[in-house]
């Protein structure tokens, strides 16, 4: 199982803050978990369309796409911040 959190639009858009799911068979890196997720509905689709916009916390450390999961991460998924 991973645990996944989202943030502030990505949450928005998913529709929930966190879930849990077993680690799915092939996912093996943040880039190919996006993937899988954005797969399941449109609304997640949405959220992450844009892969290389997104910033990805595997267990508190930002990490880049192509950073290994395993079962038991805790994945945070934000969106990208604008600042001026």
């Amino acid at each position: 199982m991973v645990t996944l959190l989202y943030f502030a639009w990505v949450r928005e858009k998913i529709g929930r803050a966190d879930e849990t799911l077993p680690l799915p068979a092939g996912v093996t890196t943040v880039a190919s978990l996006i993937t899988y997720l954005s797969a399941r509905d449109a609304g997640s689709a949405e959220a992450l369309a844009d892969h290389d916009r997104l910033r990805v916390a595997v267990n508190e450390t930002h990490v880049d796409l192509n950073h290994p999961i395993r079962d038991g991460d805790e994945i945070a998924i934000f969106p990208p911040v604008t600042g001026g």
